[in-house]
């Protein structure tokens, strides 16, 4: 936390030698901290292809399977009578009521783990479900709203709109989950930085009027409830530690660097989890998104629109464009598929979505205070995320929605060190500063 401190000072005065010695002081810190995270988790690997118990803390919320099962993000506390505290994934089949913040007694066959998970357990039997009361606050909250927005409108819109305004990507049914993914929209309907944007931006709005501590405060407090809301997973801990630096930076009239910005989030978030690094796939999509947003989208619009705003709908064009363009390496080495109609995709759904949030919140509000009038103040939203849906299922429905692709981590390389190459050449040529000209 000191190297922390000081790197933040150092950036504030513009005392780069701190600066260095703040950077190799939060590196040794790093390690540390990451050879700290791996002896905790040791002691599971003696367990592996044992049939054991597991007292575990459901750390996210569980998503579910096309058979009805759950796959559940666990941290285990303890296995047989040797305590840990390792990540663990676990399928459970049938509908357990599992939540966020639940404890959890398993059973089951200890198997390898994959990607930040120290194990898996395939097919997990729950022998007890624990709630602590009162439980995940941010899970009584957000499901003590979406029970008023289910009352004001019907599924699969209700789900939809959840998703937009929450992050709650396990209400959708499945279906509609992989119709979102082969159109290049889950970014949407995931807890992410856009939806955080579109919060901060509103909260901002209310109260500039009238006094720019108070728009900070209320902005800052909407970030902290929408986390607690949506859970720390990778990309909302990067998306709310971004807005939380910008607000920062914006209330004192200072500016910061984007890359600055994207390195020192990218070591604040692995310093704070280790296993991003080690292998999570959502840290890395997220933070090669962000910085097509922040880094190769302005360069693109300087490129091409000079000093000038390209306006509302090439903006979306851009920043989608740049996004796709950073995290497709990922996706294809990954996945091995392209959404070949993202861009469409995105153009006729994202500039609607803040509309779609008002109107579903307005509904979710409807159905608590006047359950009576639900189903009317619903009707705006309905109709709204009604045309979204039948967007999604049109697109997905075309021919090569999904193309199939394969990438060797040579090619994944050499499509980064190409990219790199680009925005240094944009930069070049545009003369863009970042510092002073990046929103």
């Amino acid at each position: 936390m000191s190297a922390t401190g000081t790197l933040v000072f150092a950036c504030w005065k513009g005392w780069r030698w701190i600066s260095m010695v703040a950077f190799l002081a939060g590196a040794i810190a790093g390690v540390s901290r990451a050879e700290l995270v791996r002896s905790m988790s040791e002691p599971m690997a003696a367990y592996i292809g044992r049939t054991v118990q597991v007292r575990a803390v459901v750390a996210e919320d569980p998503s579910f399977g096309k058979r009805g099962d759950q796959q559940v993000h666990i941290r285990a506390e303890q296995i047989g009578a040797t305590g840990v505290d390792a990540s663990l994934w676990a399928n459970v089949p049938g509908k357990a009521d599992i939540r966020r913040g639940d404890h959890l007694i398993l059973e089951g066959l200890l198997g390898d783990g994959f990607g930040t998970f120290f194990a898996s357990m395939p097919q997990a039997n729950v022998i007890k479900i624990m709630r602590p009361h009162p439980g995940d606050i941010g899970v009584v909250i957000r499901d003590w709203f979406t029970a008023g927005i289910r009352r004001a409108i019907g599924d699969p819109e209700a789900a939809l709109g959840i998703g937009y305004l929450t992050g709650q990507q396990t209400a959708l049914p499945p279906e509609l989950d992989d119709q979102l993914r082969a159109v290049g929209l889950t970014h949407a309907v995931v807890a992410s930085g856009y939806n955080l944007t579109i919060l901060v931006g509103f909260a901002r709005s209310i109260f500039l009027g009238i006094s720019k501590y108070l728009s900070a405060v209320f902005a800052i407090g909407m970030v902290a409830l929408f986390m607690a809301i949506t859970g720390l997973s990778p990309s909302m801990t990067r998306a709310g530690l971004v807005a939380g630096i910008g607000l920062v930076v914006w209330y004192y009239g200072r500016s910061i660097h984007p890359v600055v910005l994207l390195l020192f989030t990218a070591a604040a978030t692995a310093l704070y989890q280790p296993s991003y690094v080690w292998g999570d796939l959502g840290w890395y999509l997220s933070f090669t998104a962000f910085s097509g947003v922040i880094v190769l989208a302005p360069l693109i619009k300087k490129y091409f629109w000079g000093d000038e705003s390209p306006g509302g709908f090439w903006n979306i064009i851009v920043e989608t464009l740049s996004a796709q363009i950073a995290t497709l390496p990922i996706i294809i080495y990954s996945f091995g598929v392209v959404a070949a109609y993202a861009l469409p995709a995105n153009v006729l759904i994202v500039p609607f979505v803040p509309l779609a949030m008002l109107l579903v919140f307005v509904a979710g509000v409807v159905g608590l205070a006047l359950p009576v009038l639900a189903s009317v103040a619903g009707v705006p939203a309905e109709m709204l995320l009604s045309y979204m849906n039948w967007v999604v299922q049109y697109i997905a429905g075309l021919p090569g929605a999904q193309i199939e692709l394969q990438y060797s981590v040579t090619w994944l390389w050499a499509s980064y060190i190409t990219l790199l190459g680009l925005m240094i050449l944009l930069w070049r040529i545009t003369n863009y500063n970042f510092r002073v000209e990046n929103p």
